[in-house]
């Protein structure tokens, strides 16, 4: 085929970015939907906070984060679409498998297919949006895609606590779950990989050029805006996973809500105030970054800084209406890292090794933050019991507010080295 006629079949750049939002929807709505469901879970199979936790956190985060490298690695080497589709259909079809749980094992090990599912999604998708999209708009797309946080999860918390209420949990999970199942063939028919190694480069790298798993992990190993970023992102991811994990369970327990209110009341908070937060950070970032490269670091910091004291206001408010406004703001401002952060992780390596790179990046800030902020929150909540009862858990949030000032302080020490880390394209 010709490079026009390939040209030609290539899907349109915003076609490619709709349906990878609509996969990214899909897969926090399958990582969501265990938080509005914990509740009935508990229940019925007889778990603890610290067993939910490992279920919400650990369980899934142990494969996603490790097999998200080789999994990209591989997408970067032969096809970025297909890898997507495959891991598509995986994690939907564990989703639905956690609706037969009969025990806490049962549920652990499809949880661990979920994560073994996801691994193969994001780091891929950040790579082809990456081969799509220019530099100067690279963030504002990523942005877009990492709608599919706030939306997915909102969508997840709805649908879950509805489906719940109107049946039973393990209906909600197969719902969700065969849902994404038939995505995938459409996603597939609907999204091809760029020919073109980037948007606007005239050839591709051959294969010998691109760099291996070994060769990107040594290149990012040398660059100081790569470590700050992963960590200052894990730092943040820790108690964001934590508060987006237990924050239903919260509303439940020290705010009387039922199930169906619990979805509504989070389920627009996630709605409103990530949707917002996370196209800010991106705009802002292409605006901002054009001028200085540091600022793809520093307004993610300045949203931790800013958000630490607001979420412990709406934590401490005893009364539902105001908690919703207190907690509206710092809920836009714990997405507004997405955007500028992944968008200077994708210009710290040559465009052949973007999967690569968004992997690893994932894997620091998702075995730590994913993996540990949920179980973390539930440990501490199960620890302070004895002193707290059913308030155990929002001092378990409030005690784990300081994992933004780390974050904070992270971010704002990479500004000045990304300046020199950053690769032209």
């Amino acid at each position: 085929m010709t490079d026009v006629a390939t040209a030609r079949a290539e899907p349109h750049r915003n076609t490619v970015l709709l349906m990878l939002l609509v996969v990214y929807i899909f897969n926090f709505v399958d990582r969501q939907i265990l938080s509005i469901l914990a509740t009935p879970i508990q229940a019925e199979l007889q778990l603890s906070d610290g067993e939910m936790g490992l279920l919400g956190g650990l369980a899934f985060a142990l494969l996603y984060s490790t097999m998200a490298v080789p999994l990209a690695a591989l997408a970067d080497r032969t096809s970025k679409s297909w890898v997507i589709t495959v891991s598509l259909a995986a994690w939907s079809g564990f989703t639905a498998l956690c609706g037969l749980a009969q025990n806490f094992w049962q549920i652990f090990l499809a949880r661990l297919g979920v994560g073994i599912g996801e691994a193969g999604g994001v780091a891929p998708s950040y790579a082809l949006i990456g081969d799509y999209f220019p530099s100067e708009r690279r963030a504002t797309a990523l942005s877009v895609y990492s709608l599919g946080i706030p939306i997915g999860s909102g969508l997840g918390v709805l649908l879950g606590g509805y489906i719940a209420a109107s049946v039973d949990w393990r209906t909600a999970f197969f719902v969700v779950g065969l849902a994404g199942v038939a995505i995938a063939p459409i996603f597939k028919f609907l999204v091809r990989d760029k020919v073109k190694g980037v948007a606007g480069q005239s050839e591709a790298l051959p294969e010998m050029q691109r760099p291996t798993l070994r060769e990107t992990a040594r290149i990012l190993a040398r660059k100081p805006s790569f470590w700050l970023l992963s960590f200052g992102a894990a730092s943040s991811s820790m108690l964001g996973y934590g508060i987006a994990f237990w924050l239903p369970s919260l509303l439940i327990r020290s705010f009387g809500f039922d199930l169906v209110e619990t979805s509504q009341f989070y389920g627009a908070l996630l709605l409103i105030g990530g949707v917002a937060g996370v196209m800010a950070g991106g705009l802002l970032a292409d605006k901002l970054g054009g001028h200085d490269r540091a600022y793809y670091s520093w307004l993610p910091a300045i949203a931790f800084f800013l958000g630490a004291p607001l979420f412990g206001a709406g934590i401490l408010s005893s009364e539902a209406r105001v908690a919703f406004f207190l907690f509206l703001l710092p809920q836009a401002l714990s997405y507004v890292w997405l955007g500028p952060v992944l968008s200077a992780i994708q210009h710290l390596v040559v465009p052949s090794a973007r999967s690569t790179a968004s992997a690893l990046f994932l894997l620091i800030n998702n075995l730590i933050g994913l993996g540990g902020g949920i179980y973390a929150l539930g440990a501490l909540s199960d620890f302070l019991a004895p002193a707290y009862g059913d308030e155990a858990l929002r001092y378990s949030m409030l005690y784990a507010l300081g994992l933004y000032g780390i974050a904070g302080l992270l971010m704002a020490l990479a500004g000045p080295f990304l300046r020199r880390d950053w690769v032209a394209e």
